[in-house]
């Protein structure tokens, strides 16, 4: 057989397998879509992935699927790709907290939409009433795993020592002096260091968390959750500090990073509880076994080959894709956000196959006994696509895709044929909203 033909009948194969495999969803409005998600339930982490960080059905399918896991299946942390001091603004209101000490609003840094959506929101208030009825202690939390937030959680800690102690406030305003003058843009601080302008601050965002930690017994004895958020402000500084001159000696270095400081938050909010399991939701970059991807091969690891070594079979990698529609992304980093046009996907890509099934929504899952049977098909090696908070196509080819083997990247898959942009919020918040509501600016 001719190499063409051969690989046509490859193709053919796999669309074949690919149709024959799938389960048909019904629309993510839909009372009963999440319904195929329950066997999912005997899982300690569940990640929910998502192809973009700007399409309606990928948030709307994770939060479906997420309140089916909480109301029928105990899990209560959902932890997101965010970082922490804002999406504590979200956790403080679904779990009927006080505020906790704030620098500024909430999601005012670039990429607004990502977090600060309709979508979001839907899914904030319906956790805010389910946790209504909970004690305390059994509500479900919401937590940020980002590493972004240099100047918020410098601040975090600080207003906690200044309610707690004083004398180590002042403290650690001298220690996390170095990097003040940087909090508006660290990026700078990295470059200025990495390229030996200046000592680093290490050794001082070191020394504050020793110093916290050290003083643990003591502080969590007045109350433990105001030290647990302290404590992570404190970890996120020392983290952020590495992040930003990792930077500057290549895209591994600072991904690793940043993608080591996730898996550590999700252990220590894995160990915060005993009853805890969790949702994750992040992009499919990060929740995808990156072993079985380009990344991996080039060096970079991810929380989602982190957890499936740590967790093994206790965790289910979930990929969500497209193939057309619209998305919320900007043309460059900082720019403004638009509603682009996202293209169809390319030949030889898991997209176009997926596409060619001639199913607009469905639901693959090749765990346990059905891997046998599809292990095989999905074991090759096609493109796979990857939009950000920036979408361009006019070199989507170099820019969003990838090689990746679907059957190590995920364990299942959900498929919407076509795709929206997902809803920004209005700048203004919504009357009668409490002063904890988290998404007015």
């Amino acid at each position: 057989m001719a190499d063409d033909d051969r690989m046509v009948a490859e193709r053919a194969a796999l669309i074949g397998r690919l149709r024959d495999a799938a389960e048909i969803l019904p629309p993510v409005e839909a009372p009963n879509f999440a319904d195929a998600f329950a066997r999912f339930g005997d899982a300690r982490i569940v990640l929910l992935g998502e192809a973009t960080h700007g399409t309606h059905e990928f948030y709307a399918a994770r939060a479906a699927i997420t309140r089916r896991l909480i109301e029928h299946h105990g899990f209560n942390i959902v932890a997101v790709e965010g970082d922490w001091p804002d999406i504590a603004r979200i956790d403080d209101h679904v779990r009927h907290n006080a505020p906790r000490p704030k620098r500024g609003d909430p999601f005012l840094r670039f990429p607004t939409w990502m977090w600060r959506n309709e979508e979001v929101l839907n899914f904030a208030d319906w956790l805010r009433r389910h946790n209504a009825a909970l004690p305390e202690a059994a509500r479900t939390s919401m937590r940020g795993l980002d590493v972004y937030s240099l100047g918020e959680s410098m601040h975090a800690v600080i207003a906690y020592l200044d309610a707690h102690d004083p004398m180590a406030a002042t403290e650690a305003r001298r220690r996390y002096g170095c990097l003040l003058p940087w909090q508006e843009a660290p990026q700078h601080y990295g470059q200025t260091v990495e390229h030996g302008h200046m000592m680093g601050c290490e050794a001082a965002v070191v020394a504050q968390l020793r110093t916290l930690l050290q003083q643990r017994m003591q502080l969590i004895a007045r109350d433990g959750e105001a030290y647990f958020d302290a404590e992570q402000n404190a970890r996120i500084v020392r983290a952020a500090e590495s992040y930003y001159r990792a930077m500057y000696r290549g895209a591994a270095a600072s991904w690793n990073l940043r993608d080591r400081h996730m898996f550590d938050t999700v252990q220590r909010l894995m160990a915060y509880r005993t009853d805890a399991r969790a949702v994750i939701w992040a992009h499919n970059s990060h929740i995808g076994n990156a072993s079985a991807t380009a990344m991996g091969w080039r060096g970079e690891f991810n929380i989602g080959e982190l957890i499936r070594t740590a967790y093994g079979e206790e965790a289910a990698l979930i990929g969500f894709g497209t193939d057309r529609g619209t998305v919320a992304a900007a043309s460059d980093w900082g720019a403004q956000m638009q509603v682009m046009q996202l293209r169809p996907a390319r030949p030889h890509s898991w997209e176009e196959a997926f596409r060619r099934t001639g199913h607009a929504r469905s639901l693959t899952d090749w765990r346990g006994a059905k891997r046998s049977g599809l292990a095989d098909i999905l074991s090759q090696t096609l493109l796979e696509r990857a939009v950000g908070v920036v979408y361009r196509p006019h070199s989507e080819l170099v820019s969003h895709y990838f090689e990746a083997v679907l059957a190590d990247q995920f364990d299942a898959y959900v498929w919407f044929e076509e795709t929206r942009a997902v809803t920004p919020l209005g700048a203004e918040r919504p009357q009668g909203a409490p002063e904890t509501w988290p998404f007015g600016l």
